[in-house]
């Protein structure tokens, strides 16, 4: 069916990129909110908003009958939901046909199939894509793990059969720290996911995060090439580039090939990134999960492809086949991604809301600026920090990261500091630069990449009025 209307069940960053989106293809938009984001800029976007619940997030954008409800009293065609949330919840998609509306993304069974890492691996499996050496599938019981990674060999990682975004994981070297660290991850990830299932796989050092992304309309199955990820803190992307720096071509033409057969198994429809380990030393890669899903991070993808993935997914939502085939897809330049939270790096990144005094949109050949921030919003204390997303692309990767640099350094704070230090030093660093990603400790939240030297500097808000975020300023 043609989708005429669309309801935007999320909120953030990711609503206003939806919303624009679209817009440019005419379609009427309906933007649902918390108590607490009636002022966001996604509700002044949208041609209608709707107040579905108090701040808390499980009473507004996870619960599914608000959803529902806002969807029908609105008489949209379709929901989109976003990344976070309830993109990923099967039975949020399958309410959603339910009441007669189309899902912007695949069909509730395969978010579940692919969602559930134990059963995504047995579909790379059949689709002749290497997975990382592990248990079989769901393990039981701490006996049964400790048979499991005595045979793989320690280090060894506890990871949520339910899991994503890098919570629920745990390395452990010994069998001692296995039987103790075992129950705590499945009640961590029982709370986080509501389903205590764990699996093992076999740590991987100096590995790179490398990911593909994927389209497919049910029939027809495209890549867009490949994304480098392996900058993170805490095991969350805080860099992303496209493509991945010092890929082999034959690497990349297996890699991107695996993605496509892995969507080809399952019948892919719509869009979504399989995501990998490349281990550099041996020159192998290995399957890790697939995320149905529009990424944090595909404003790269488009920048390299010229797709506008968002428009894309919509379009495959609506019954239209892909616009395009493989050889239809090219890659032109280099573009980076860097993160841009509320967050206070001498506090531990503690969440930093507050008010946007003033606010000057970064506007520069090759910059993009994707944010949900205007001047006098007030940041929420309840949700992700997470305020946009510093785009920039050139047609080299040196290139870029110096336009990077520069854009990183224009930005100031009423306070005359930098709002977000650690980013702002990133291109600095040689390992950035030169391409060389070394994985390092994460228990204190220490970069996946060697640190630069230089001293942090640390005022991310402003001491005169704490109850002020950072005046972001492009000059």
């Amino acid at each position: 069916m043609t989708i005429r209307s669309l309801l935007v069940a999320n909120r953030g960053e990711i609503a206003v990129r939806i919303i624009r989106a679209a817009k440019a293809l005419g379609i009427r938009t309906v933007q649902v909110h918390s108590a607490a984001d009636a002022d966001m800029l996604a509700v002044h976007l949208a041609d209608e908003a709707v107040n579905i619940g108090p701040p808390a997030a499980k009473k507004s954008y996870l619960n599914i009958e608000a959803m529902i409800a806002a969807a029908k009293a609105t008489g949209v065609d379709a929901v989109h939901p976003g990344y976070g949330f309830l993109s990923e919840n099967g039975d949020f998609a399958d309410e959603v046909v339910h009441a007669g509306l189309v899902f912007v993304g695949p069909s509730g069974d395969a978010i579940r199939l692919l969602g559930d890492k134990v059963a995504a691996r047995a579909v790379a499996e059949r689709a002749g894509v290497p997975i990382v050496p592990g248990s079989a599938g769901r393990i039981d019981d701490v006996a049964q793990a400790c048979r499991i990674a005595e045979s793989i060999g320690f280090p060894v990682m506890i990871k949520a059969a339910a899991g994503g975004g890098g919570r629920g994981i745990r390395i452990v070297q010994s069998v001692a720290e296995l039987e103790r660290q075992f129950p705590q991850a499945s009640a961590e990830a029982a709370a986080a996911f509501g389903d205590g299932g764990l699996y093992l796989e076999k740590v991987i050092t100096r590995a790179r995060h490398v990911e593909v992304q994927i389209l497919g309309d049910g029939e027809n199955f495209v890549h867009c090439y490949e994304r480098e990820c392996s900058l993170q803190r805490r095991r969350q992307k805080v860099w992303e580039e496209a493509p991945a720096v010092g890929l082999p071509a034959d690497i990349r033409a297996r890699l991107c090939e695996s993605a496509v057969a892995l969507a080809r198994e399952v019948k892919y429809r719509g869009v979504g990134t399989v995501e990998y380990l490349y281990d550099e030393d041996a020159g192998t890669f290995y399957f890790i999960e697939v995320n149905t899903r529009i990424q944090v991070e595909h404003p790269v993808t488009e920048m390299i492809t010229g797709i506008d993935l968002v428009q894309e997914m919509i379009r495959i939502a609506g019954g239209e086949k892909l616009s395009f085939r493989q050889e239809d897809i090219h890659v032109s330049g280099h573009a980076v991604e860097c993160r841009i939270n509320a967050e206070d790096p001498a506090r531990g990144f503690a969440p930093v809301p507050g008010k946007v005094t003033a606010l000057f949109v970064p506007k520069a050949e090759g910059v993009r600026f994707d944010t949900m921030l205007y001047e006098g919003y007030t940041i929420p204390p309840f949700y992700d920090s997470l305020l946009g997303k510093l785009i920039v692309h050139a047609e080299d990767r040196a290139s870029a990261i110096a336009l990077l640099s520069k854009a990183l350094g224009r930005w100031r704070s009423a306070a005359s500091a930098r709002p977000f230090p650690c980013i702002s030093r990133l291109p600095e660093t040689r390992p950035s630069g030169a391409g060389t990603f070394i994985p390092a400790s994460s228990s204190r939240g220490s970069w996946m990449v060697a640190r630069s030297r230089s001293p942090p500097l640390a005022v991310s808000k402003r001491r005169d009025k704490p109850d002020e975020c950072p005046v972001f300023v492009w000059w």
